[in-house]
């Protein structure tokens, strides 16, 4: 593999970077703010488009695409765990190992996992190298989750991807109890997607957990964990440690792991796996991290440590200090990959950096969809993405009345995503998306009032009704007093949203 072009990196570690490691290794990781100045930056770059497709506009392909997607559906859900790999490695071996064709980096965490993986393909794609990115949920189109060269694959090649690995997994249901998974056979299809097209390294999220998820069948060269929550304790664990030991692994023998700031119990076990598999260990607030950031015009401008050296000046057109953390993370694993930090002592191309950086988008992620008043997107759907959401929209937006419409899911924590938002909103709608795992738009009213108080809670079981109820409400103050509304609770709430407000 040629080495991307460099930069010198300093001779000695900047004071700064000594300062931020005093802060960092005593901050909680899922609250911190690292303070941020005044300054505002516009760049060329503009604002960015997010990448989400809508419906074929061809009949016949759109057809085609429903009848795949019935027939995903069909399958176990992808919230279905099942404890084993064996039938994901079942189909791997009969479609000749298709994820051992190309290099990968794989990413695990319970939050910042999407936005970290778009961080690192828009660093890998900047440096010339063709990616494809696998991650999950979808914000609206099942065909976002496989991405070639930083873009979703057409519905055509989803579909025509789905007809060519169908004969196999068929064949392996036929050996096994139990059926392949919707999740599984996505997975296997992304795998092949990258072989077929072909990739020079592929960014794989996992979609719950890590040992035993249908990702788990690469041996990728750098494994990342962003931080660790609580969420999906009925099947991953009920305290950060239990978690971490499901998510660690992913961690395999002689790679390198890049670990954002963690709860310490569950850095304890990441780290006591990685001693055991021999891997190298690169720790957010120790070898790198967020120097610097300052609210900018449509995102934030940042100073990050590398595992190089120093990056200053990097503009992300994304909101919040955890998006800030994110990027960190994904530096450090793009250097990793490199073989900076190790074999190399130099930084990342700094131009190259920057543009990368700068082109960076993630729907549905304190995304503006409207204007007068401001309407913005939050997929957060636990009390840990619940808080940096909140931190981040009164940072970037500074509303004076903030609306909120909350759909969530069942299973999930919901009094603790809704007492991480009652402090910035002043009033909540509440709603239930159109899926099957909705929560019970009364049950949730329910715990909404004994949250917020009944003064501040309206219901609207239909979606659509509560953004034009939320949207009223914020206009009330008149056009320029600085209402707006925030949209939040669930992935699929936020995709749902986003259709209705003609984004999809």
């Amino acid at each position: 593999m040629s080495e991307p072009p460099r930069n010198d990196a300093p001779d000695s570690v900047p004071d700064p970077f000594e300062e931020m490691m005093e802060e960092e290794t005593t901050r909680d990781p899922d609250l911190a703010v690292i303070e941020a100045g005044s300054r505002t930056l516009r760049t060329q770059a503009g604002p960015p488009q997010a990448d989400v497709p809508g419906r074929p506009e061809d009949p016949e392909v759109d057809r085609a695409l429903r009848e795949v997607e019935t027939e995903l559906a069909g399958r176990w859900g992808e919230t279905k765990l099942d404890p084993s790999v064996q039938r994901i490695a079942a189909l791997m071996d009969v479609l000749g190992s298709p994820q051992r064709a190309y290099p990968s980096i794989h990413i695990t965490g319970t939050n910042g996992k999407t936005s970290t993986a778009r961080m690192i393909e828009a660093l890998l794609t900047a440096f010339d190298l063709r990616t494809g990115r696998y991650t999950s949920p979808h914000v609206q189109t099942v065909t976002e989750r496989i991405s070639l060269d930083g873009a979703p694959v057409s519905a055509e090649r989803f579909i025509e991807t789905y007809q060519d690995i169908k004969p196999y997994v068929e064949m392996v249901d036929a050996q096994q109890d139990y059926r392949l998974s919707f999740f599984e056979v996505l997975t296997a299809m992304a795998y092949a997607a990258f072989a077929d097209a072909p990739v020079d390294i592929a960014v794989v999220e996992v979609g719950m957990g890590g040992t035993w998820d249908a990702t788990n069948v690469i041996d990728a060269d750098v494994a990342v964990v962003t931080p660790i929550a609580l969420d999906h304790t009925d099947r991953l664990g009920t305290t950060p440690e239990d978690i971490a030991a499901e998510k660690a692994g992913i961690i395999k023998k002689d790679a390198t792991v890049v670990l954002a700031q963690q709860p310490v119990d569950a850095a304890s076990v990441l780290l006591k796996r990685a001693v055991e598999v021999d891997a190298t260990v690169a720790r957010e607030g120790l070898e790198f991290g967020v120097l610097n950031r300052e609210v900018a015009v449509g995102g934030q401008l940042m100073t990050l440590r590398g595992l190089g050296g120093e990056y200053p000046e990097l503009f992300l057109p994304l909101h919040g200090a955890h998006q800030a953390h994110n990027a960190a993370v994904a530096l450090a694993a793009v250097e990793a990959f490199f073989g900076i930090g190790s074999r190399h002592a130099r930084t990342l191309d700094m131009d190259t950096v920057r543009s990368a950086f700068a082109a960076v988008t993630s729907p549905g992620r304190l995304e503006v969809v409207r204007r007068s008043p401001t309407v913005v997107l939050d997929a957060a759907h636990n009390p840990a993405g619940a808080l940096v959401a909140a931190e981040g929209v009164t940072e970037a937006f500074g509303f004076s009345r903030l609306i909120g419409v909350v759909g969530t899911s069942e299973g999930k924590d919901v009094r603790g995503l809704l007492e991480a938002f009652e402090p910035v909103l002043t009033e909540v709608v509440v709603t239930q998306n159109s899926t099957y795992r909705a929560m019970n738009v009364d049950e949730l009213a329910a715990l909404a009032v004994d949250i917020f108080g009944a003064e501040r809670v309206q219901v609207e079981p239909r979606l659509d009704d509560a953004l034009e109820a939320a949207i009223t409400l914020a206009e009330e103050e008149g056009e320029f007093a600085g209402a707006g509304v925030l949209v939040t609770g669930s992935v699929i709430t936020v995709g749902e949203a986003r259709l209705l407000l003609g984004r999809g």
